[in-house]
């Protein structure tokens, strides 16, 4: 077979990989921190002076603190023990109720409060009006508010990764350690405390930090709630034009998240523990009592019931007309005429192509980059490799607000105010999320297949096409998809970047919210949770697929 030369591809391919590191990665942040100290292009400190002498600066950071410590408390309270009770009971509906566990991975942030907050469990919420009823209170009840509010809506969308890593962590787990422990004289609670639990440290770990990252970078509960957190402060100061103040509020969120990653990660480091046992399986308890059956069942109906509640809400109120919901316990009027008007109508419809093709045009430059930035770096070691694995994840370890107020300014005299920025910001936050994708795909190919190949005399050109790219494509497409799914439900990006010619479907959500047209919001909410439930299908089939024709 005739071999092509490739001409310069040796620079062309770590130019490309890069240039996109320095100048959608590091300069955004550089400059943010270089802004926060040369407010005016000399260097002061006025402004952190002032953040940390005024109370409401504080009070925001504080608050930024303690929901995300109590959003990983809670989470871990409801995800690790729903995780023991699937993996260690064998009941009916288990599998089915496995999966609805995973119910909440489809509202996107913006919709999951607006169904929480607004519909369900808010002051004018329809269970919190049923509750009113039928025990005759004075009031709503519960009233979901202030701090409690978001900590709770929190909790909700993200005791999932809990859930979903310690039953990961079940699944990989010895049951001869607990056997060892239990023939020694342990008790279920010390086996648990001293041999389980020490093994899971590390998925607990990592689903501690990552509920603490989105809670800290969370933005979609604080507003609407209206509860000060560093996430909306920084929105707040660059909409009142307070850019200093608001690159101050940046550094500071961004140190206070890297912060807590670096410990988790130092606790992992002088925390882990190795299994020498032979890999037994776990045997699943079949609940055999008629009482405990009875009781499982009602407590799964009312699981069901609890975590598929806002996703029939939503529906429900996408039906509803404009502006005839107030008081009553169900809105009073149905009509199809929001879905009409989505489709129809321009004004309704735009955000929706907008959506469309900014994420599809982000997702599509994140999978080529990710291709050329694996292919090139995978077989790569020293400094160049440490470097581009640091800030490939930085995107990803920084609150989404930080990530797009440093593009936002960085980039002001060139892009601000156009409709390339947004999608560019998209392109950058979910980097990392395709790369470790594609990584990973290629770590799970036998090297011996590229090599059988450039043996047999095929080019470098040929091999990537016939080669290489079937067996790491499938996982590509499905970080990909996942890639989309961020980018086409962003709503903490969007309110900082947007433009009024390319705003998203998440920033026409929060318009008609404002103008209480519910049954619109709701319509546009349902066709998120739709978008984000094919993507999601389409990426496990793709998952699946590409699992099976991997070479061993």
């Amino acid at each position: 077979m005739r071999r092509f030369p490739i001409p310069n591809l040796q620079f062309l391919l770590p130019f490309s990989i890069f240039s996109v590191l320095l100048v959608g990665v590091l300069y955004p942040n550089l400059f943010t921190v270089v802004g926060s100290v040369f407010p005016e292009g000399t260097f002061s400190l006025e402004t952190y002076v002032r953040f940390f002498s005024t109370p409401s600066s504080l009070e925001a950071l504080r608050n930024s603190l303690v929901i995300s410590i109590s959003t990983v408390v809670c989470s871990a309270l409801i995800g690790v023990p729903l995780a023991f009770v699937f993996h260690r009971y064998d009941f009916t509906g288990r599998r089915v109720l496995r999966a609805i566990a995973s119910a909440p991975v489809l509202l996107p942030p913006l919709v999951g409060v607006l169904a929480i907050y607004v519909f369900l469990y808010g002051e004018s919420g329809t269970v919190s009006r049923l509750i009113q009823y039928l025990l005759g209170l004075d009031e709503p009840w519960p009233q979901l508010n202030g701090m409690p509010a978001v900590v709770f809506i929190h909790a909700y969308s993200m005791y999932v990764y809990f859930f979903l890593f310690t039953g990961a962590g079940l699944q990989r787990l010895d049951y001869a350690v607990e056997e060892a422990a239990q023939s020694l004289g342990a008790s279920r609670i010390m086996t648990l405390r001293r041999a389980v639990l020490p093994m899971l440290a590390p998925v607990l770990i990592g689903a501690a930090l990552i509920t603490f990252m989105s809670s800290m970078a969370s933005f979609s509960a604080p507003y609407i709630v209206g509860i000060r957190v560093l996430s909306a402060e920084i929105y707040i100061s660059k909409l009142n034009g307070n850019v200093p103040m608001a690159l101050v509020e940046t550094v500071v969120l961004a140190c206070a998240s890297l912060a807590m990653l670096v410990m988790l990660r130092w606790y992992e480091g002088h925390s882990r523990y190795s299994s020498i046992g032979k890999g037994v399986a776990t045997p699943r308890v079949p609940i055999a009592s008629p009482l405990a059956r009875l009781g499982a069942g009602v407590t799964g109906t009312a699981v069901v019931l609890f975590l598929l509640l806002p996703h029939l809400m939503v529906i429900v109120m996408s039906f509803v007309r404009d502006g005839s919901w107030t008081t009553e316990l169900l809105p009073p009027v149905y009509t199809a005429e929001n879905y009409f008007r989505l489709f129809s109508d321009a004004q309704f419809y735009e955000p929706i192509v907008n959506s469309l093709w900014m994420a599809a045009a982000a997702t599509a430059a994140n999978l080529v980059w990710g291709l050329i930035a694996t292919f090139w770096l995978r077989k790569r070691r020293g400094f160049n490799r440490r470097f581009a694995d640091a800030l490939i994840i930085l995107p990803w370890a920084l609150p989404g607000t930080v990530v797009a107020i440093a593009m936002l300014e960085s980039f002001s005299t060139l892009l601000a105010g156009t409709i390339a920025l947004l999608p560019m910001v998209y392109f950058v936050r979910n980097v990392p999320l395709v790369y470790r994708a594609i990584d990973a795909s290629f770590s799970q190919m036998d090297p011996s297949v590229e090599e059988a190949s450039e043996t047999l005399g095929a080019g470098t050109l040929y091999t990537i096409r016939r080669v290489i790219l079937p067996l790491v494509l499938p996982g590509a497409l499905a970080g990909s998809l996942l890639a989309f799914i961020a980018a086409f439900g962003d709503f903490v990006i969007s309110i900082v970047v947007f433009t009024y010619l390319n705003r998203p479907i998440s920033i026409e959500i929060l318009s008609q919210l404002r103008a209480f047209n519910y049954g619109t919001a709701a319509a546009y909410s349902v066709l998120l949770i739709l978008v984000i439930a094919i993507a999601l299908g389409l990426g496990e089939r793709i998952r699946t697929t590409g699992d099976s024709t991997l070479v061993p």
